[in-house]
């Protein structure tokens, strides 16, 4: 049997996070001592580390749905969401391949070709006001028609938005995007974004490897848990 203090320190957490995953029902309900006070047992040990390494490899929250489900008897649906996040994994991999190839063969932009707001937003699948909190973010940056006042994309715009679309698929936050971009321009190149994509490649690496440990992981909880029932 151990305290709380005792597990968190096992895994480097505080004794409220301990209490905190346990009424989340990421750990399994704890016995009471005739005090009240919490004991945890091996299972319990064995919940926090699947836990601690679902997270780098599946997200927060889909780790804590994984594990709720695990703990409420529904196996089947914690390794659907898992199923998932695997699929999700070999979807970017192919974005990144796609955008690979695409750099590849990428040609000037032809800046006779222009798109408004809604054109656009359609053809990469999103909202016009996606794009439009792009634009604050710095990621697009379209002119105004002269006589109506609407927004322009010129084909410059819809190459930024295009890549911009297939990194955030990848991840990555608006900021780093937009930083991306700004280097693009300076550069007037692309090969600030090549480096991102090699970063992008030890992302997706790490990740694919996360999850080998995790369901390592998670395997090792679920015999305990079959051994104590």
């Amino acid at each position: 049997m151990s305290r709380p203090i005792d597990l968190a320190r096992q895994h480097r957490l505080s004794t409220q996070a301990v209490r905190n995953y346990e009424d989340a029902g990421i750990l399994p309900p704890a016995d009471r001592t005739p005090s009240g006070y919490r004991t945890y047992t091996d299972l319990h040990a064995k919940a926090l580390s699947a836990f601690l390494a679902l997270v780098p490899a599946h997200g927060h929250q889909t780790a804590t749905a994984i594990m709720q489900a695990v703990n409420e008897g529904a196996v089947d649906t914690a390794l659907a969401l898992i199923d998932d996040s695997h699929d999700q994994l070999r979807k970017d991999r192919q974005t990144l391949a796609s955008v690979e190839n695409a750099l590849a063969t990428m040609t000037p932009p032809d800046e006779s070709k222009v798109a408004s707001v809604g054109a656009l937003a359609h053809q990469l699948k999103l909202r016009p006001a996606t794009l439009r909190k792009w634009e604050k973010a710095g990621i697009v940056r379209p002119k105004r028609d002269r006589k109506t006042g609407y927004r322009v994309y010129t084909a410059t715009d819809v190459r930024d938005a295009q890549l911009a679309h297939q990194l955030r698929r990848g991840g990555y936050l608006l900021s780093q995007i937009a930083d991306v971009l700004d280097q693009v321009r300076t550069a007037g190149g692309i090969e600030p974004l090549r480096a991102t994509l090699a970063d992008w490649h030890g992302h997706l690496t790490r990740r694919g490897r996360a999850m080998l440990a995790a369901a390592a992981q998670l395997d090792d909880y679920l015999k305990q848990a079959a051994r104590e029932t």
